[in-house]
């Protein structure tokens, strides 16, 4: 009987955790989803800055980029993956007079059921460069024995 009470508290616990997982709503899934897919440049977009005061574009971006990583209240960053698959990164230093609008240029197919994880496993072993000069090495040689 202890078993049978067990198995019942085990079961009910887990349709509860499942319950509260599955508590978010299909729209916050579909957009964690598409932002997941831009910060992995998978989708198309225009980033426009305009000036709030004569209503001109400042600046105007186009491509596969990702909006601002550890960004402040004043400062944004945009990184963007170009044709050939270069990197380009770009701070805007916004002020009380722009905005930033942000255009997704075409549609992307994301789940609204299951949140996308990207697992990147060599980013587990770090890209090292080394900096020196045999020649600084060789003449910078301890002389005291």
């Amino acid at each position: 009987m202890k078993l049978r009470n067990i198995i019942a508290i085990g079961t009910l616990a887990a349709v509860s955790m499942v319950g509260l997982v599955s508590c978010d709503s299909a729209a916050n899934k579909a957009s964690r989803n598409l932002s997941t897919a831009a910060d992995n440049f998978e989708v198309p977009r225009r980033i426009t800055v305009v000036n709030g005061i004569t209503g001109d574009a400042v600046m105007i971006v186009e491509g596969y980029c990702s909006l601002g990583n550890n960004d402040t209240a004043w400062r944004m960053s945009l990184t963007c993956k170009t044709e050939d698959g270069e990197f380009i990164k770009n701070f805007l230093d916004k002020s009380d007079n722009t905005f930033v609008m942000t255009e997704q240029l075409a549609s992307v197919s994301v789940s609204t059921f299951h949140y996308r994880t990207v697992f990147r496993p060599q980013s587990v072993i770090p890209d090292i460069d080394l900096q020196g000069s045999s020649t600084e090495l060789l003449e910078n040689q301890n002389t005291d024995g």
